[in-house]
């Protein structure tokens, strides 16, 4: 009996579609839900909003104990306590337990309003739990992943160029302007805007030097930018080619007219 009702409580978390559709649809309402709140709302829409707050969490916290419960059967060469623990500590469940936290923590420990208030932020956190339904965020990790030398070793190139920029503008323009460039993290601001071409126009720089670094730092960021963009979208391409070849090898192994595995 006692096996027969933790398989069902794993189908369901795992494999039932309409289990998969209501936590989704939860997961919409509870981020528009925080977007409402910034509204001045009458009383009664408030009532409402903080009643599905307390429905959703009651159900994602069904949902995470299910699935710590029934650990064991997703990872069945561990033993129970273990697999228990490895789900635990893995990202999926630790999106699961913050996405809950903050509707129970202040049962705990007495929070300040203003830290609540910003802890219940922590429950966009549920947006990832979407990452369970679709293969979107799994996709920019697994590009991430094969890529990270290359975004590395790219990032590391801007930083240097950010440094070596935001040195040298900082000398240049401190005498000119010492309330704008009154030290090298004001600078580095500089730079950060530059590089990315954003430019606030907050900070700039005024002297003939300064205008002349300015310039060809705004055209090598231009570049340098894009080079990250390009390694993140040859990654894609990479990643897609690859999903595409493994759905024909799966295809191979089944028979087109019976529709039986070959062996």
């Amino acid at each position: 009996m006692y096996t027969k009702i933790k398989s069902r409580a794993y189908n369901l978390v795992n494999n039932n579609k309409v289990f998969e559709v209501i936590i989704i649809i939860l997961i919409i309402i509870n981020t528009g839900s925080v977007i409402a709140e910034t509204f001045n709302l009458p009383q009664n829409v408030r009532d409402i909003l903080s009643t599905v707050e307390t429905v959703s969490v009651i159900i994602f916290t069904a949902e995470y104990l299910l699935r710590v419960w029934t650990a064991d059967m997703l990872r069945e060469e561990l033993s129970p306590a273990k697999a228990r623990l490895k789900y635990i500590f893995s990202f999926m469940a630790i999106i699961d337990l913050f996405a809950i936290m903050p509707f129970y923590l202040p049962m705990i420990i007495p929070i300040d309003l203003r830290a609540l208030r910003s802890l219940r932020l922590v429950r966009l956190l549920r947006l990832f739990k979407l990452n369970r339904y679709t293969k979107a965020l799994s996709t920019i990790a697994e590009v991430f992943k094969r890529k990270a030398s290359q975004l590395i070793s790219s990032l590391l190139v801007v930083g240097l160029l950010m440094l070596i920029a935001l040195l040298i503008m900082y000398n240049v323009e401190h005498e000119a302007q010492p309330d704008k460039f009154t030290n090298v993290f004001q600078a580095l601001w500089w730079s950060v805007a530059t590089l990315t071409t954003v430019g606030y126009g907050d900070i700039y720089p005024i002297t003939i030097p300064g205008k002349i670094l300015s310039t060809i730092i705004a055209l090598l960021g231009i570049g340098l930018v894009a080079v990250p963009t390009g390694i993140i979208t040859a990654g894609f391409s990479d990643v897609i080619e690859t999903d595409k070849d493994g759905e024909e090898q799966d295809e191979k192994k089944y028979c087109p007219y019976c529709g039986h595995k070959i062996s």
